[in-house]
């Protein structure tokens, strides 16, 4: 890791954050915001074919901002105030810092990483411009680029590693979760602060399927759209802001992943009722006024992906997986009787009926305490609350989320997948997690206005109910820090455990076996693996052509074959590469170049197998 380019990435990243401060962006809502502006750019660089000088360009933008606002302090210019440290900054710095450090000693280990999110990062970093159609290595070519131009600028800085990839995406993810502490009016209550701590750390438990030791995005879509209705929520009564926000916020969604779509309707859905709630005059001059700014809005945030898909349209012939195509989901339709859509509905209804499905439980999870919460601040209480018509928007958006996954099971997955549900709770812990957070945000904002004093400044020790209400709260507030702490820790120690296992996989193997590639490359290698099953599904393949850097590497298994077949086989590669012991494949090799070999990288020659230390990559 280069200290130098971290300490240079952070300088620029404090110059976007520190410009939006003197614009009076709260400092919860800086960095996300920083970080989705920078990609904004890269973005734009890459799409005009300037993605090398782009990685620099943003980079030393940020740096002179940041120089001249470190001037104007000086000489006291400027509207940034220093905002209090609170018990949640402390939480967030510590555990983050802890966090962030174990994801750095990780190696990536999902499958997914290697057929696409690693591989796109480490493309867009070596050769430097968005992959065309004869850049073969690419299997998903119409998936946006957004979350992979942010890790390529970090990784640029600051060195090629799993560990860094996996820390430039927590940068991303926890930025987020800071964001939604915008929503709090009183910052000083440790209460409803440590219970969105608490939810933080609940949201791990639904992500269980990958953890944040994966590229992913199925984690990252719901926690920055999260952040976004924060920033919208902060700043109801300013519209320009809040608009800001959903035009940056909407933008990155659609360019992280095509299923951002879902998320960025809500976002739309949400600033028109903040705008319809808070513009002033009659019903329809605020109808008509919150209308059009939410239209022009949401418009704006989809120009990128519009961008985007002219760009795949043009570049490339063939409809790659999970394009947004309508010719292709015609095609899949037409190919599909109604017997086969039948299967795959019965299948996902028992998934989603199922108490046994994790989803499913975080839906009632949701339910239940919003309606809990609800009966307790509105019934028992008698205090206003908007509890009740969250809990109706909340479900209303997951039966619209679990049609959008139904539909895309019927139109653009094959049948093979389709019918396995294949990432169904992936897909549906992802809109689990969103409504988590967006639950418990209403939540704190009920309970503040619960209090029995609503004005901040006379807010203090003395300012509760009554003395078992104070006793209440202060415990609340400790079980709660308690629990936080222990379910994060609880992550953490999982993650090492994932790593601890991940030695006897692959990707581990070949870390230590070879340096990576880094030169695109066409060489011919057999990747030979005595894992059936990880040869079947091309998961030998993708990690290969990852490390090679080559779209020519093949995974192998079986080499139960006759002396010549064995030959033939063997030389139509360069290279050979045996990460772990293969009995069969040693054997064969005693029999036909009277060599014992069990590990190691070898270059095929017409009679013999000779070790080398690292491939010679060849175009």
């Amino acid at each position: 890791m280069s200290i130098i380019g971290f300490l240079i990435f952070a300088m620029a990243l404090l110059g976007y954050a520190g410009l939006l401060r003197e614009f009076g962006i709260t400092k919860h809502m800086t960095w996300i915001s920083a970080m989705i502006i920078e990609t904004l750019l890269l973005y734009v660089f890459a799409m005009l074919g300037f993605l090398r000088f782009g990685l620099i360009a943003v980079i030393v933008l940020g740096c002179i901002i940041e120089v001249v606002r470190i001037f104007f302090a000086f000489f006291h210019v400027g509207k940034t105030k220093l905002e209090g440290m609170h018990y949640f900054d402390i939480w967030m710095i510590i555990i983050g810092i802890i966090l962030g450090h174990t994801l750095y000693e990780s190696t990536l280990l999902h499958y997914d990483n290697y057929s696409h999110w690693a591989v796109i990062v480490k493309f867009l970093l070596y050769e430097g411009h968005l992959p065309t159609a004869a850049d073969s290595l690419i299997s998903f070519t119409s998936y946006p680029p957004a979350t992979a131009l942010f890790i390529t600028e970090y990784v640029k800085w600051v060195g090629f590693s799993d560990g860094n990839m996996l820390v430039a995406q927590f940068m991303l993810i926890w930025a987020s979760f800071y964001a939604i502490f915008a929503v709090l009016r009183d910052r000083t209550r440790a209460m409803n602060a440590f219970i969105l701590c608490f939810v933080i750390s609940i949201t791990n438990v639904f992500n269980i399927a990958i953890r944040m030791n994966n590229l992913l995005v199925d984690y990252v879509l719901p926690v920055i759209t999260a952040a976004a209705f924060a920033g919208i929520y902060a700043y109801r009564h300013q519209y320009k802001i809040a608009c800001f926000f959903a035009f940056i916020f909407s933008a990155e969604l659609m360019l992280i992943k095509n299923s951002g779509t879902m998320y960025v309707v809500m976002i739309g859905c949400y600033l028109w009722y903040i705008l319809m709630k808070n513009t002033h005059g009659g019903k329809l001059k605020r109808f008509g006024k919150s209308i059009s700014l939410t239209a022009f809005t949401m418009l704006m945030g989809y120009a990128p992906f519009f961008w985007w898909g002219k760009h795949v349209k043009a570049t490339f012939s063939a409809v790659s997986k999970h394009q947004i195509s309508t010719q292709a989901y015609k095609s899949q339709l037409s190919s599909e009787s109604s017997t086969v859509i039948m299967k795959i509905g019965n299948k996902f209804l028992d998934q989603i009926l199922s108490l046994n499905s994790l989803s499913t439980k975080g839906v009632l999870l949701i339910n239940i305490g919003l309606l809990i919460s609800w009966i307790i601040i509105q019934l028992i209480l008698n205090k206003k609350s908007n509890l009740f018509a969250t809990l109706m928007a909340i479900d209303l958006s997951f039966v619209a989320y679990y049609i959008s996954v139904f539909a895309m099971y019927i139109v653009s997955m094959p049948y093979a997948e389709a019918i396995k549900l294949d990432g169904s709770e992936r897909y549906l812990s992802s809109m689990v997690i969103l409504n988590l957070l967006l639950g418990t945000m209403s939540l704190v904002v009920a309970i503040d206005r619960a209090y029995s004093e609503q004005v901040i400044q006379k807010r203090s020790l003395r300012s509760f109910h009554s003395i078992i209400s104070k006793n209440m709260y202060q415990i609340s507030a400790l079980v709660l820090m308690i629990f936080s702490v222990i379910l994060m820790f609880s992550e953490i120690n999982g993650i090492e455990y994932n790593n601890t296992l991940g030695k006897e996989q692959l990707p581990f193997q070949m870390e230590h076996m070879a340096a990576q590639t880094t030169k695109m490359n066409h060489t011919k290698i057999l990747l030979v693996d005595p894992h059936p099953v990880d040869v079947d599904d091309y998961y030998t393949g993708y990690v290969g052509r990852y490390y090679f850097f080559s779209d020519k590497v093949v995974g192998q298994e079986n080499f139960t074959m006759t002396k010549p077949e064995f030959k033939a086989a063997l030389q139509g590669y360069k290279y050979v590469v045996i990460p772990e012991w293969h009995r069969t494949f040693t054997v064969m090799t005693e029999k036909v170049y009277h060599q014992h070999l069990k590990t190691g990288i070898f270059k095929i020659t017409k009679n013999k197998l000779i070790r080398v230390k690292n491939i010679q990559p060849t175009a």
